[in-house]
């Protein structure tokens, strides 16, 4: 918290965010502005609403504090930037960027809000270093709606791949290094993407579909049609990392692309061993690497699944009952914050400690309910209790006779 305090002007909203931000590491149930203040000690909620919503600080210069903080810690020569985006299923129609739309949260169409994040995954640890929200043309087309989101007027749509691109390129221009992107199909599909990470000299390993065409020195072929291609011995079983169950063990071919452009270029091609299933990746390096590199790259995209895992149900990234864009940057940047502690503790424990026989070594998980019963230890006598008990009833009360005025109002 030391390290983000300078960008607080007042004492007050430094102790508030620094609550606000155990609250999020807290064992909650439930994650927001109510329970959190609770919490904390506080008699209302309008303090923490108020560090949210009107307070006057930058959310993007606490983001880069975050960033900063994670590559001290978790700086790793091998790192891989993965992008990825994840949906909070949303009611209502006036939550910033909420639209029908398709997210792998819910694994169908809902009405949602959608968030590109950008991942530092290294050997050391993962942690989300920025975050950009998917504003839909739903929203960008209606200037007034935007407006009363707290969206500026300068707001225009842009594609997901092109808010990826937004924020490798602001990881670069901070003076970080990285030699890959890894990706799914929403990027590794996008030409505009794959162009920009080239001219900058960084590889990719990003998937695409199966009929997506490649160019090889026999022709132009879908990708599903140069897998049937591929010979037996064309075949390596190679682990694209470990995972919770073990090694992940794949059969991998790549195939030499033929592209104008300066670089290796190539197809990677992944077979499941048990079922068969096949995946494709679209992959650049400015110098030729070995098929073990491209399959590590490849491996390490299921690092975003696990820190998206983590981020929400350890430090709230998913709970904010927030309607207005800079309440949704402050609370996810806070979340950030929260989560790449927890990632820090974990890699410099591993690093001092070696785990006991017959434990495995300190999970996130762990390390939070440790870190909240040892550390933090917050309690509050029955008075607070009943105080907020009451205070959550007469604001209830209050709503539900303003809903039945409006229902009254509306039929009249």
């Amino acid at each position: 918290m030391g390290r983000i305090a300078g960008r607080f002007a007042r004492v007050e909203p430094r102790r508030r965010v620094r609550d606000l931000v155990l609250g999020l590491l807290s064992d909650l149930p439930r994650k927001n502005c109510w329970s959190i203040a609770e919490w904390a000690g506080e008699a209302t909620p309008d303090g923490v609403q108020h560090l949210l919503s009107r307070a006057r600080w930058d959310a993007d210069a606490v983001r880069d504090d975050v960033r900063e903080y994670v590559l001290e810690h978790l700086r790793d020569e091998d790192a891989v930037l993965v992008v990825d985006e994840t949906g909070d299923v949303k009611k209502g129609t006036h939550t910033v960027g909420v639209q029908r739309q398709y997210t792998g949260t819910a694994g169908r169409i809902e009405n949602s809000q959608v968030a590109v994040y950008l991942v530092y995954a290294g050997h050391r640890g993962h942690a989300a270093v920025d975050r950009e929200l998917y504003i839909p043309r739903s929203w960008t087309c209606d200037p007034d709606r935007c407006r009363a989101a707290g969206l500026g007027d300068d707001t225009v749509f842009e594609t997901k791949p092109e808010l990826a691109a937004r924020m490798i390129g602001r990881f670069l221009d901070a003076g970080h290094r990285v030699g890959w992107v890894a990706g799914d199909e929403v990027y590794g599909g996008n030409p505009k993407l794959r162009a920009a990470l080239e001219e900058r000299g960084v590889g990719y390993v990003l998937a695409v579909a199966c009929s997506a065409e490649v160019t090889t020195g026999a022709g132009k072929f879908r990708a599903d049609a140069l897998a049937a291609k591929v010979p037996k011995r064309g075949w390596q079983k190679v682990s694209a990392g470990a995972g919770a169950k073990g090694y992940r063990f794949y059969d991998w071919a790549v195939v030499d692309l033929a592209e104008r452009r300066p670089g290796s270029h190539r197809l990677l091609i992944r077979r499941n061993r048990t079922t068969g299933e096949l995946a494709y990746y679209r992959c650049f390096s400015p110098a030729p690497v070995p098929l073990a590199t491209l399959v590590h790259v490849a491996g390490s995209r299921w690092r975003v699944e696990e820190t998206f895992q983590s981020g929400k149900g350890l430090a709230g990234l998913d709970e904010h009952q927030v309607r207005r864009f800079t309440s949704w940057s402050r609370w996810v940047t806070l979340a950030m914050l929260a989560h790449a502690f927890l990632a820090v503790v974990r890699a410099d424990e591993h690093s001092r400690h070696a785990a006991p026989d017959g434990l495995i070594p300190l999970s996130c998980n762990e390390i939070q309910r440790l870190f909240i019963a040892l550390v933090v230890r917050t309690i509050h006598d029955a008075a607070h209790r009943l105080h907020w008990s009451a205070w959550r009833r007469r604001h209830q009360a209050r709503s539900q006779a303003c809903h039945y005025h409006r229902q009254a109002t509306s039929q009249t």
